[in-house]
Order: C-alpha cells, then structure tokens, then sequence
C-alpha cells in the first residue's frame, strides 16, 4: 500500500486506486436489517452475494469460492458506507465470520476467508486487522458457497 508520508492513504482512495467499485445495496429479505449500531460497534448482517450455488468442493471450486467471498465483502462494505456515510469513519475491523457451505471432507475454509481478509487489508490496512472464523456448514441460505457478518469499530461521533 502506497502512502505518503505526511498524509495517511484513506480507505475511499484506495477504493479509488484499486478501480473496485461497491455493488447497490440489494433489499433485505426477510425480518431484520443490513446493520445495527450499539456505541462504536458496528454489527453487519450475515452477506453472501453472487452467481455460485452449491458446496465448496464439490460444485464449487475453491477458487470459486474465495471469488464469492471477495464479492461478498464488496457487498459488506457497500453495507458500511450506507451505514456511516463513507468508508474513512472505519476505525477498526474487529471479527470476521466466515460460513462455508461444504463438503465434510473440505478442510480450507480459511482459504476462503483469506479472500475477504486480503481485499480488507488493501482497502483499510492495519484498520482491517481482524479476529476470524472460518467454519464449514452444512447449507446457508440458497445455498450460496460462503455467508460473512462483521463487527466493526467507528469512529466516536460518526452519524448514519
């Protein structure tokens, strides 16, 4: 990550340098909502976008899956900049959970997380070092390949 010396690289610019545009937040389907806010924490609603359907080792690849989650947290932070009104109210990224729809004999869910952990820590560098968990489950919704929710510090006073 490229920064300056006397000027810290935001979050939004470096949204901006990666050419990575957030997708349109879709709806919420069914009796709760995208975030809830409690102080400083940030709580994100369970997230799995994307075209793939099936289980992680076998109808999905692996590769396959890390591109679903790397979608999946494009929709997490769509989710943010509604919530806060910009990505730079972000102070931490505290907890990570990573739900793989899978094969019992899959043994890579970390793998997968690593996809939304990466891109995490290329838009928000030290900000985006998290606690995780990486777990393979039996079915998710629709039957997507991975489900991610999130619990994120922000900063003192931010209106949304």
């Amino acid at each position: 990550m490229l920064e300056l010396p006397d000027k810290k690289v935001t979050p939004t610019e470096n949204i901006v340098r990666l050419g990575i545009k957030l997708p349109a937040l879709s709806p919420t389907s069914g009796s709760y909502i995208h975030a809830t806010r409690s102080g400083n924490l940030l709580f994100l609603a369970g997230k799995g976008v994307g075209s793939y359907r099936g289980k992680v080792g076998r109808e999905v690849t692996l590769d396959q899956a890390q591109e679903f989650a790397r979608s999946t947290t494009l929709a997490i932070l769509a989710v943010v900049e509604k919530e806060l009104g910009s990505l730079d109210h972000v102070s931490k990224f505290l907890k990570l959970n990573g739900y793989v729809n899978s094969t019992p004999e899959f043994s890579e869910h970390p793998k997968v997380m690593d996809a939304c952990s990466d891109l995490l820590c290329d838009i928000f560098g030290d900000a985006a070092s998290h606690a995780r968990t990486s777990v393979g489950v039996a079915a998710t919704p629709d039957q997507i390949p991975v489900e991610i929710e999130a619990i994120l510090e922000i900063e003192n006073g931010t209106k949304g």
